[in-house]
């Protein structure tokens, strides 16, 4: 589904990733962890197509196709999808508009049910107001109207509380078993709620190892990065 081969970007002159490789096969969700500041978001920003974010060298496939320099509407049109991180707040601009501009209505009632996002948010601007768990639902709210093949979430469990993380975990899992993805996140409690086949770490704007979701977590939680700089640090030394 998506295939990135030796991937280095740079913002305003300076290098934020460098020699990235990873591959998510049709049907697989893939979690990155990382420390804030180690290129997880910039990655998916790469991916998505943000202009700021210059790709200096390799190339970035998805369904087969080379996107490296496709504009971010044609692979939207392609099927890649985002609920970002800090979504922008937008006046003048309704939730209902969005979710009908891209969205045949079919289910739509039932999504912002399960969702918990009442009939009335619809009617207000977009991101404007909302509390933090507002926004994050109304956000993937959109992202899973749009029905994208491949699915991005950048920090979804970002100051989230539990309840609202419930929510939005158990949607986004639904909505991933018949699809692909690629969950942000910086302590993983998300995989509460979502199944992920393979986890990998990010340091310093490289992948430093890759592993099971599960076991990645686990050693993150107990030993902190350190492991995870190791290996990257032998990586470092293979020619």
């Amino acid at each position: 589904m998506l295939k990135v081969t030796n991937l280095s970007v740079e913002v305003a002159g300076k290098q934020i990733l460098k020699n990235v490789n990873l591959e998510i096969p049709r049907g697989e969700v893939h979690v990155l962890f990382g420390p804030n500041g180690s290129g997880k978001s910039s990655l998916i920003s790469t991916i998505l197509g943000l202009a700021r974010f210059k790709v200096t060298r390799g190339k970035i496939t998805f369904k087969g196709k080379d996107i490296t320099h496709t504009p971010i509407n044609e692979r939207a049109k392609l099927g890649i999808g985002i609920a970002f991180q800090n979504p922008p707040a937008i006046r003048g601009v309704k939730l209902r508009d969005v979710l009908q501009a891209y969205s045949t209505g079919n289910g739509l009632v039932g999504l912002t049910r399960r969702l918990n996002v009442p009939m009335e948010f619809l009617g207000r601007d977009l991101n404007l107001g909302f509390s933090g768990g507002e926004m994050k639902r109304s956000e993937v709210l959109q992202v899973i109207a749009q029905n994208p093949d491949f699915l991005m979430l950048d920090e979804p469990d970002s100051g989230v509380d539990v309840e609202n993380l419930e929510i939005i975990g158990k949607a986004a899992n639904d909505f991933l078993r018949h699809k692909s993805g690629l969950l942000i996140t910086h302590m993983g409690h998300i995989l509460r709620y979502v199944e992920a086949d393979r986890a990998h770490v990010m340091l310093n704007g490289r992948i430093a190892c890759s592993g099971s979701p599960k076991e990645t977590l686990e050693l993150i939680l107990k030993r902190g990065y350190k492991e995870c700089e190791k290996c990257l640090g032998r990586r470092k030394k293979q020619p």
